[in-house]
């Protein structure tokens, strides 16, 4: 049983996918409201202002949906600091460390990303479900 999600940006941006199915998997995704950090949200505007080219107005305006849906925790200095030593530990870029670790820090048990290996455990806590699998 999933208690406390939190879905990494790919999960967002997919909510916008030309690929029906994969749109509708994020959204099923989205819709139960998960944990999402400022990193999300500031990848989501990257990549949909500069990958999709929406609009500036469009992307800050869907930004803001995706905030108000969603729980979204900060990234402190403990939460670098921990994503130092996974990053370490797990050899992750630390941009996918930084996502783990605010996923941990925010006491999720799911982490939804198709960045990471499906059905990997990090701290014993936090399972990676990859829903495209």
């Amino acid at each position: 049983m999933i208690v406390r999600p939190f879905a990494d940006t790919n999960l967002a941006v997919y909510c916008l996918d030309a690929d029906l199915t994969r749109r509708a998997k994020a959204l099923s995704v989205m819709r139960a409201r998960p944990v999402i950090s400022v990193q999300v949200v500031n990848e989501f505007l990257s990549v949909v202002i500069r990958k999709s080219r929406l609009p500036r107005e469009t992307a800050m305006r869907l930004a803001r949906i995706l905030m108000n849906r969603c729980e979204v925790v900060s990234v402190t200095r403990q939460t670098v600091e921990m994503a130092l030593e996974l990053g370490d530990r797990y050899q992750l870029s630390h941009w996918d460390a930084l996502i783990v670790a605010a996923a941990l820090a925010a006491g999720c048990d799911t982490l939804f990303s198709e960045d990471l290996q499906h059905g990997q455990v990090f701290n014993r806590q936090l399972t990676v479900v990859n829903p495209f699998h």
